[in-house]
């Protein structure tokens, strides 16, 4: 009995062995195809095999080629479902089930994508009311790769429930529910982001080589893994000691210098994993941030409390010299702070953050957290810290290494997680991105386009392309300062040019001290609006307002808008624009006040221009001012009537 038993499981063993028959993952139970296109189902199968495809009333049928590659089209279909789909070859069958027919959107980007819904406001009304939506999500597993694939590494299609949806794309899943209730369909998310990654992650090498932007640059890119964690270990001491000697240094040498001393290391950022500052990010390992504080004589006499936000590392603290406290910290801590400490002049913070890989997975090393957590605070004065006044240093004594991610070079999340996509069958894209790629905002007007033409060409399809235009996040400065946000803000603007595209405005729903604002819902109510109108050719669906010209005269300017028809109106209670500045020959910006004249224009002036031959609105990085909306309410876009340089322009990928 024991021979016969092993004999049968060798047999089964054996046959499991010899199926070859499988579909690419996006297929399976659940799946969403489609609706009104020719639906292609691929797969694998032994070479040169016949594979059969019956679904819905048709019966398809093709060869595999020499490599046991299978694609068979399926003739469109009105939605419906659910259905069986059964994949047969010889004595193989592959059946599927609950497949339903309706509308497909791949839902692209970076983290504010890829917020679930648990974390976003409205998802306890959400959840109970989820299993009433007819919205499925496959997600597309993280995975980078140096060559295309062609196929993804799992995934399933999940039915939106209470237990389910928590983990749904937020902007998504509400972008799908307006759909899903004006069309009457099951919307069907493909879900393929990945958090803080830039543009060109997710663009084609063939379409990279080929700009005459982007061209040499990728050209001079690594191929292999080796290749990446050498030239990750060159830019990062090109970039820490700007071209000069690698030097290394004790906490202990470095505490007793004064605050001139740093004047040469690099410029940091707090609220800020190094994750995103410069050429550290992927960096692992240990390192220094310091800050200089300018005080008067008047608060070396008094105490203070010192809060630095949080951080994954463990954290040593000197204030001129001094050991202030030596020993791991939890996030959001405050330390109260003697008379004494501080000194009329110029004070040297620094912190030796030291990597005990607390939570490795994620930004290792930095100060992170809200804007509003991190200062020093005296009785009368609080000086906020939140700022990139931070110079950083990492600290090549002691061993470290390099996290393989995203953007260490180009296309390898093309690569991995959509080439494996194409030909899916879908309605469009909706996109959020742009954050990882405010430092090249000039250069974001080529590559953004890019990405845009790219996937058309891939899936021969001009299909729609939506997305959603930075929110408000930072801190407010006049268009004097710059802004690099409103750089990458009118470069997404700029890429409506391309035909069949739309954007969701959200500059009056974000949070200027998080980079994660969590009101998804109008997010993903803006983008539909622009689809049902654009996509679905529905009436009754508003966007926001843009920019179409300024006329100069004297002492003022007159702003035109489109989408404006209906008229426009202020948000807040007091009734009046804001967010408007002037400028005259002399490029200099002045705050201005302003009028709604006409009901769809608006009148700009202001004592100190007289000749006006510039007008900027909401540019800003943090445009909570701005308060222009128009009768439907959606904001105006912030804009510049100017092209004078930006403060980006020449920054360029590498």
């Amino acid at each position: 009995m024991r021979s016969f038993l092993i004999t049968l499981f060798l047999t089964c063993l054996f046959f499991q062995s010899q199926a070859q028959l499988t579909t690419a993952k996006l297929f399976g139970d659940h799946t969403v195809l489609q609706r009104n296109k020719e639906v292609p189902v691929w797969g694998w199968a032994a070479k040169n095999a016949k594979v059969t495809i019956s679904f819905n009333g048709q019966s398809a049928s093709a060869n595999a080629d020499s490599k046991g590659y299978w694609k068979i089209v399926l003739k469109p279909m009105t939605e419906g479902g659910p259905y069986t789909m059964k994949i047969s070859s010889g004595s193989e069958q592959l059946v599927y089930n609950d497949i339903m027919i309706g509308e497909v959107w791949l839902c692209g980007g970076q983290s504010n994508m890829e917020f679930h819904l648990r974390d976003a406001y409205g998802y306890a009304q959400e959840q109970k009311t989820a299993g009433q939506a007819s919205i499925r999500q496959f997600t597309v597993p993280d995975k980078l790769s140096l060559e295309p694939e062609n196929n993804i590494s799992g995934g399933q299609w999940v039915k939106a429930d209470s237990n389910t949806v928590g983990n749904f794309t937020a902007v998504g899943y509400f972008f799908a529910k307006q759909l899903s209730q004006q069309l009457h369909v099951t919307v069907g998310l493909v879900y393929s982001n990945w958090g803080g990654t830039q543009v060109e992650d997710w663009i084609s090498k063939e379409s990279m080589l080929s700009s005459p932007e982007l061209g040499a640059a990728t050209k001079a890119l690594p191929t292999t893994w080796d290749g990446v964690k050498q030239r990750l270990d060159k830019q990062l001491k090109e970039y820490a000691f700007k071209n000069g000697p690698v030097v290394t240094y004790t906490v202990e040498q470095l505490a007793d210098q004064p605050a001139s001393f740093f004047n040469n290391w690099q410029y940091g950022n707090a609220p800020c994993a190094w994750e995103w500052i410069g050429k550290l990010y992927s960096y692992r390992g240990d390192g220094f941030m310091q800050r200089t504080i300018k005080l008067d004589s008047s608060y070396s006499h008094r105490s203070s409390v010192i809060r630095l936000g949080q951080t994954d590392a463990d954290l040593v603290m000197y204030i001129n010299g001094k050991l202030i406290r030596k020993e791991a910290l939890s996030g959001n801590y405050q330390l109260d702070l003697p008379a004494g400490i501080w000194k009329a002049g110029e004070n040297s913070l620094l912190i030796d953050l030291l990597s005990p890989q607390k939570n490795p997975s994620w930004f290792g090393i930095g100060i992170d957290g809200e804007w509003n957590n991190i200062y020093v605070r005296f009785a009368d004065t609080t000086i906020n810290l939140a700022d990139n006044n931070w110079r950083v240093m990492p600290d090549l004594a002691k061993p470290y290494h390099f996290e393989f991610l995203p953007n260490n070079t180009a296309m390898i999340l093309y690569n991995a997680m959509i080439n494996p996509l194409v030909p899916y069958a879908m309605a469009g894209v909706i996109w959020y991105q742009g954050e990882a790629n405010i430092d090249r905002a000039f250069q974001y007007r080529t590559s953004f386009p890019l990405l845009i033409t790219d996937w058309r060409s891939k899936w021969k399809q001009d299909f729609p392309f939506l997305f959603v235009q930075l929110s408000s996040y930072g801190g407010m400065q006049s268009s004097n300062m710059g802004s690099s946000i409103a750089e990458l803000r009118e470069a997404q603007t700029m890429a409506l040019q391309l035909p069949n595209t739309g954007m969701a405005v959200t500059i009056d729903i974000g949070d200027a001290y998080n980079i994660h604002p969590k009101d998804k819902a109008d997010v993903g109510y803006r983008l539909s609006a622009k689809a049902l109108s654009m996509t679905y050719h529905l009436p009754g669906f508003s966007e926001s307002p843009l920019f179409s010209s300024a006329e100069f005269k004297d002492n003022y300017a007159e702003v035109n808008f489109i989408h404006a028809d209906n008229g426009l109106m202020v948000k807040d209670k007091y009734g009046y624009v804001r967010g408007f500045e002037l400028a005259g020959t002399d490029h200099k910006f002045y705050y201005a006040m302003a009028a709604i004249v006409g009901g769809n224009k608006v009148k700009v002036w202001c004592d100190q221009v007289t000749q006006p031959v510039a007008v900027r609105y909401a540019w800003t990085d943090a445009p909570i001012d701005a308060n222009l909306l128009n009768k439907e309410g959606f904001p105006v876009s912030p804009f510049r009537s100017d092209n004078w340089k930006s403060v980006t322009e020449g920054h360029k990928f590498e």
